[in-house]
């Protein structure tokens, strides 16, 4: 049977071609990704509530032509929620999906949007992030296990800040470290606070870590990516699957599995697809809950804006046992330190 209508918490819903495969190498078809959605629901769906989102869908499968939708369709269901907010950039009002319930994530499921990108805001505050993201991305032959090292030298940064972090895999090549704040700040100060971190990362590491997003630079490197914290971009959600030749999924992680990874130097240790993921939410839960409700504020950088200063006060914070943080700013190399639109078609 290929199509299928089914009720889900007194919503009515009709499920099509539900054995077509779209992803031909594992075999995993749109029943398996509809499957997998609706088991991780319960962990996922506080992640996207009051979100706008971005959907990336696979008509063809993995291996066709995808398109990004960020306009609700015409012909959504009446109960699903959208949310307006004015695009500056088209010039007009864009009505975002707002997966709030089970019955909204499997009707995108049923659509093959695959992965699902949520804003860092909530929709009704859209210019307050309230998380801030490093998304550590590994330029060949670079590979997540030099993701790992950035995120722990990330880490140590924050610990000084006295600010919490929480890895998850992209799902895809690389390890991203949130931050949440769920506070009032703006995305002035997010980006500014990231940036200033990727140029520190970048001073104390030039054999590993660039800031520059030009991909040139980024062979054998890992690119901290802090120009993700911005109203206009999206970082793909915890639990999303990915369209790789295989079900991956950005999943969360421990910083104990982070470490674990870089002493091995075992890339595999960090690929997670959708049966794992499930099973690891049953036996460990959702590591990445504390995202959703953990207040911090970010130290002020206001003032240093436009300058190497960020660099400089962020050093001085870090080396705290240095008496000339300042000179750590300068140095051009230092030795790295320890780790303390297409129009949709039927799917």
């Amino acid at each position: 049977m290929t199509d299928s209508t089914v009720e889900i918490q007194g919503r009515h819903l009709k499920l099509s071609n539900l054995e077509k495969v779209l992803y031909p190498a594992a075999g995993f078809t749109k029943q398996q990704v509809i499957d997998y959605y609706a088991r991780i629901a319960p962990a996922m769906i506080p992640h996207l509530t009051g979100r706008a989102l971005t959907r990336k869908r696979y008509p063809d499968g993995v291996d066709g032509e995808p398109f990004f939708e960020k306009n609700a369709p015409k012909y959504r269901p009446d109960w699903v929620k959208t949310a307006p907010i004015w695009s500056e950039g088209n010039h007009r009002t864009v009505h975002y999906v707002l997966a709030n319930d089970l019955p909204t994530l499997i009707w995108l499921a049923n659509l093959a949007a695959l992965e699902l990108h949520p804003s860092l805001a909530l929709a009704k505050d859209i210019t307050c992030p309230t998380e801030m993201v490093f998304d550590l991305d590994p330029g060949p032959p670079a590979n997540i296990v030099q993701c790992c090292q950035v995120g722990l030298w990330l880490r140590e940064i924050f610990q000084h800040f006295d600010l919490q972090s929480f890895p998850k895999t992209s799902g895809s090549k690389g390890l991203q470290i949130y931050v949440p704040l769920n506070t009032p700040t703006n995305y002035d100060e997010t980006k500014t606070f990231a940036r200033a971190l990727a140029q520190l990362l970048e001073q104390d590491h030039r054999e590993m870590v660039v800031s520059d997003m030009k991909k040139a630079l980024r062979t054998g490197k890992v690119f901290v990516d802090w120009s993700q914290n911005d109203e206009h971009k999206t970082t793909v959600a915890v639990y999303s699957l990915r369209a790789r030749e295989h079900p991956t999924v950005s999943t969360p992680v421990t910083w104990d599995d982070v470490e674990r990874t870089f002493k091995k130097k075992d890339a595999s240790l960090l690929v997670f697809e959708a049966p794992q993921v499930i099973s690891r939410v049953e036996k460990i839960g959702d590591l990445f809950a504390p995202v959703i409700t953990l207040k911090q504020r970010l130290p002020d950088l206001k003032s240093l804006v436009g300058s190497v200063a960020p660099r400089r006060e962020i050093a001085a914070h870090v080396d705290e046992d240095s008496a000339k943080p300042q000179k750590v700013a300068r140095k051009k190399k230092s030795a790295p330190k320890k780790p303390a639109r297409k129009k949709s078609r039927k799917v």
